[in-house]
């Protein structure tokens, strides 16, 4: 993903977090806080509890994959996903099925 796509800071991490706003489904929870500027940006966030740093870090490569495929980022929303312990469990596919799902939810 390009560097205006995502949010990098830990003040607009709080900030999107502190809106209180999100969705859920099995593998991801979605945070979004409403935005007035052209393009929607995205912060991922993948906890210890998925495993240590090479795990991790391959998770939050696919999960950017998937984000690319599935969103246009012409929304107008900031957001930040989580990872959950389920994402381990099920396959790419079902992941970004579910992932698909949850942009669909915030998009209406």
């Amino acid at each position: 993903m390009r560097k205006e796509l995502r949010v990098r800071k830990s003040q607009e991490y709080q900030k999107i977090l502190s809106e209180r706003k999100f969705y859920v489904s099995p593998s991801f929870t979605l945070y979004v806080k409403k935005r007035s500027l052209d393009h929607a940006r995205i912060g991922l966030s993948v906890g210890k509890k998925l495993g240590k740093a090479v795990q991790r870090n391959k998770i939050k490569r696919q999960v950017r994959m998937m984000l690319q495929e599935v969103m246009t980022f012409d929304e107008n929303f900031d957001g930040i996903l989580l990872v959950r312990p389920h994402f381990l469990e099920e396959s790419y596919a079902s992941n970004k099925k579910a992932l698909e799902m949850l942009i669909k939810k915030v998009k209406i």
